[in-house]
């Protein structure tokens, strides 16, 4: 297209040069036609002035006149010619400007054509790989159609199999109530015959305490009025119980101290330090001369009593231990739970573990049986479960909450289990079935956490469970119903725990607070 210009030009100034040569030869050819025209007038005026004529003279100025206009006719054509000839520069100039501008939309178009090539292959790359994922999805789909009909199968299977197991824990039931009856049947004969320490010891299972270990219960009677409010710990307190056969009340706390109370004047008697951790669960030997407290500092301390001095450091749990009970007729045997999701039993004279359970779901909370033989845990998968403290194996479960277990509690006569859990449900079971024979709920009433712990009275006849709302609710366990509402507590209760002496009925909340209730 340059080349085109130029030429384009070069045509241009040709022209105009030839119009201005055409133009000086019509010149001098009329200057010459002119000149031979006046030849006689001009040999005329070479002859003396006598012979020349005012004619000719006027001829000669009209001439002269022609040729001035011819010289001016010259220079306008001249300029019309630089002015045609800069003209064409600017065309020139601004046909080079518009080439560049279309080589660059070019240049761009090319850019666009390839890209365009390159986004083909990308979509056709992304279709293909759209189709085989399309093509795995059906598989996928075909697959879990088949899993779902196996799942289907499966839990028709199961149903089965806990029917069928059902049944056979309700004959076992039947031959260890025939083994009861016998046993009391021996019990009654032992007593009328003076033999009482054949009757005290173990027998298919049951075991009764000896004089010595024997508990003192006092009727319970429903708690309607505050009797202390103890500041008792910074930070909160999820830990409380009573000594047994006593009034005096433990509780430990976020800020790691163990502390005594006497409930009868709200006072403090002694301060328990060297847990390195929140104090999460509490229990006491039935002598009351050790305490052991559950730390989230993933071990447990036992203390000394009387010198109020740590006797062991129980450690091996690998996570907070979040709960700890000791044998209803021993002293020596201590259980624990953490959220490294095993339980493991203690030997406290030696101060080592002699058998760890593991399974898959954490414990929130557990406690001994009355035989000491079995102890019964409560998991976050809201199961309830009972284990033998020899094997290890599991003897039972049952799906006793749809959330998270968040207490047990056995009754005294150990036939009755209270468990407590997230869905705010507080249910009775029977021991030897694993039977529900009791549930409990109010409107009002919200479980706090995970370690909520609630509570049986000393006489088996009451309830009392915390609230996130700071009311702590109390029920019969014959009537199924809410009997007294106790409202002090302004932070979610933790912890409830009731005297052996039947009453006071204490609770702790997560400001630290201990009310005692008479």
């Amino acid at each position: 297209m340059e080349n085109r210009g130029e030429e384009k030009e070069l045509s241009q100034d040709e022209v105009a040069v030839d119009a201005i040569k055409h133009a000086l030869k019509a010149l001098r050819k009329r200057h010459l036609v002119e000149e031979g025209a006046h030849a006689p007038a001009i040999v005329a005026l070479s002859k003396p002035f006598i012979y020349q004529g005012s004619e000719w003279k006027d001829k000669a100025e009209n001439l002269e006149v022609e040729l001035q206009q011819c010289y001016k006719a010259q220079a306008r054509l001249s300029e019309q010619l630089v002015v045609e000839v800069a003209e064409c520069r600017a065309s020139k100039a601004l046909v080079q400007e518009k080439e560049a501008i279309i080589n660059d939309i070019q240049n761009e178009l090319t850019k666009t054509r390839d890209e365009c090539l390159q986004l083909k292959v990308i979509v056709e790359e992304k279709t293909k790989a759209l189709e085989l994922v399309m093509s795995e999805n059906q598989e996928l789909k075909a697959q879990l159609q088949e899993m779902t009909v196996k799942a289907k199968n499966i839990e028709a299977e199961n149903k089965m199999l806990i029917d069928r197991w059902m049944l056979q824990k309700m004959q076992e039931a039947e031959h260890l109530n025939e083994a009861n009856a016998l046993y009391q049947d021996i019990k009654d004969q032992l007593k009328a015959s003076g033999i009482a320490q054949l009757a005290r010891q173990q027998v298919d299972g049951v075991v009764r305490q000896s004089e010595e270990g024997a508990q003192y219960y006092g009727e319970s009677t429903v708690p309607t009025t505050c009797k202390h409010r103890i500041h008792a710990h910074e930070g909160g307190c999820a830990a409380i119980l009573f000594e047994y056969n006593s009034g005096n009340l433990i509780s430990g706390g976020h800020d790691r101290a163990v502390k005594m109370w006497d409930t009868n004047t709200g006072s403090l008697t002694r301060t328990l330090y060297g847990c390195v951790g929140s104090v999460l669960d509490l229990a006491i030997t039935h002598d009351n001369r050790s305490i052991i407290a559950a730390s989230s500092s993933n071990n447990l301390c036992v203390w000394d009593v009387n010198s109020g001095r740590i006797r062991h450091t129980l450690t091996g749990h690998m996570d907070k231990v979040c709960a700890v009970d000791v044998s209803k007729i021993s002293s020596r045997h201590v259980a624990s739970a953490a959220y490294d999701r095993t339980i493991k039993v203690w030997d406290l004279q030696k101060g080592y573990c002699i058998n760890t359970i593991i399974f898959h779901s954490n414990c929130n909370a557990l406690c001994f049986s009355t035989d000491g033989q079995t102890i019964c845990s409560g998991h976050v998968d809201g199961n309830l479960r009972l284990w033998d403290i020899q094997t290890g194996k599991l003897l039972s479960e049952v799906a006793a909450h749809s959330l998270a277990i968040t207490s047990i509690s056995l009754s005294r006569n150990g036939s009755v289990v209270l468990t407590s859990g997230r869905d705010n449900l507080h249910n009775l079971f029977d021991m030897r079935s694993l039977e529900v024979c009791g549930t409990l709920r109010a409107n009002g009433n919200r479980v706090a956490s995970n370690w909520s712990r609630s509570c049986i009275s000393a006489d088996d006849n009451y309830v009392a469970a915390g609230s996130t709302d700071g009311s702590v609710h109390i029920w019969s366990i014959l009537k199924a119903e809410i009997v007294s509402t106790l409202k002090e507590h302004t932070a979610s209760v933790l912890s409830c725990s009731w005297s052996g002496l039947g009453k006071p009925l204490a609770s702790s909340d997560k400001s630290g607070i201990v009310y005692t209730w008479t």
